[in-house]
């Protein structure tokens, strides 16, 4: 280390050099200088940036953007074999990300820079849900880059996700009503469906009111799932069409990565029955007419043999939903949603439920499920007054 007085606007003071660790993205020498009020200060001064410099030694250009980083974690997130789904989802968060930090370095990104973004998408009414998973995409980001020593620290760690206030109307409003059937609207819905029903949305429904499935889950199903002998189902994969085309979609396995049997009801496997069979009949007949059949298996097919979308189920139950004049939020999740009600109302405990419908997180059943016990608790005490009518007449005189 050399060090020698040099001159400044506020007089003499002391610098100090010596060479530091090389530039790892150029290999070259690197020469660090420090100065102080005396020698001594000035000498500390380098050995701390050395020392720094060693310690947090980057491998790639400190100054890469927010975006050009995100880029480099999804090509690698892409190789840990998770769902094309997921990755779809990760993507469109860091493009909500990228409107505030595509183009800053990722080492000037801070705390309080970071926290501004989130409570600014709350402010914007985006969802908690949607800013909690941009929040889990990016601190990824940030955990990749802190591996990589980009940046010493996580600038997303111990960050607040805003939370909405709840107003008295919406406390006092029943929002979950509006996601699920009540028991005379799936009635009228399910005797709609048989007369007004385009091809296949009998079968749809049905099983979707009985069986608790995700819609994925349902389109998914393929002719060896149906057991008619034990009438149950198998549920081990489910349909995803990025691009919602005919030929564009591939099988994952469950949204939890678990397979499940369900028992179904013999009039719902009784009517899957006779579709596999028409569906049998069908390609025995035209598979040598039809030179693009696909001779899958799958239950719910095209003509052509093909698996039908989410999507197209979505658009038959609004279809459905218009012409009964149903005006509920309803979409064929809703179905499930109103499953699990069907189950709790008819005793059936919580984890029967979770494991019938697939569910590993308890939150999303017991919203619903306690819902409904609470609808019993009331209905309850209802039939305790109705009961004791005679005696509480005394309370009038």
């Amino acid at each position: 280390m050399h060090c020698k007085q040099v001159k400044n606007k506020s007089g003499w003071v002391w610098e100090c050099f010596s060479d530091g660790p090389r530039n790892p993205a150029t290999g070259k020498r690197r020469l660090i200088k420090r100065r102080g009020s005396t020698k001594g200060e000035a000498k500390k001064r380098v050995e701390l940036a050395i020392s720094e410099l060693k310690e947090n030694r980057f491998i790639h250009d400190v100054n890469v953007t927010f975006d050009k980083l995100a880029n480099k974690w999804l090509e690698l997130y892409e190789t840990t074999g998770v769902k094309r789904s997921t990755i779809r989802i990760r993507i469109l968060e860091i493009k909500l990300a990228n409107k505030y930090l595509a183009k800053v370095p990722v080492s000037e990104i801070t705390h309080y820079m970071y926290q501004g973004m989130l409570t600014d998408l709350n402010d914007k009414g985006y969802a908690r849900n949607s800013i909690i998973g941009v929040n889990a995409s990016v601190n990824l980001v940030f955990k990749y880059a802190v591996k990589n020593r980009l940046i010493k620290s996580n600038p997303g760690q111990d960050i607040v996700i805003p939370k909405r206030t709840v107003t008295v109307d919406e406390l006092e409003s029943d929002e979950l009503q509006s996601f699920y059937f009540e028991r005379h609207e799936l009635d009228l819905f399910l005797k709609e469906v048989i007369n007004l029903g385009m091809r296949l949305d009998k079968e749809w429904f049905y099983t979707l009111a009985f069986s608790g499935m995700r819609p994925g889950e349902m389109i998914a199903l393929k002719k060896q799932d149906l057991n008619f002998e034990d009438n149950t189902i198998r549920v081990s994969k489910t349909m995803y069409n990025e691009e919602n085309t005919i030929k564009g979609y591939m099988l994952n396995t469950t949204k939890t990565n678990q397979m499940r049997t369900i028992g179904m009801s013999p009039k719902v496997m009784q009517m899957l029955k006779y579709l596999v069979r028409k569906n049998d009949v069908h390609k025995m007949k035209y598979r040598r007419q039809i030179t693009d059949f696909h001779d899958a298996d799958f239950v719910f097919q095209r003509k052509n043999g093909y698996p039908y979308t989410t999507q197209n189920v979505y658009y038959r139950m609004k279809r459905v939903l218009k012409l009964i004049k149903i005006k509920k939020k309803l979409t064929p999740h809703s179905f499930r949603h109103t499953h699990i009600t069907m189950l709790a109302e008819s005793g059936t405990d919580l984890s029967t439920i979770m494991e019938r419908v697939g569910h590993v997180d308890p939150n999303t059943t017991l919203k619903v499920y306690t819902h409904i016990t609470d609808k019993m608790k009331k209905k309850s005490i209802k039939n305790i007054d109705l009961s004791y009518d005679h005696i509480l007449d005394n309370l009038g005189r």
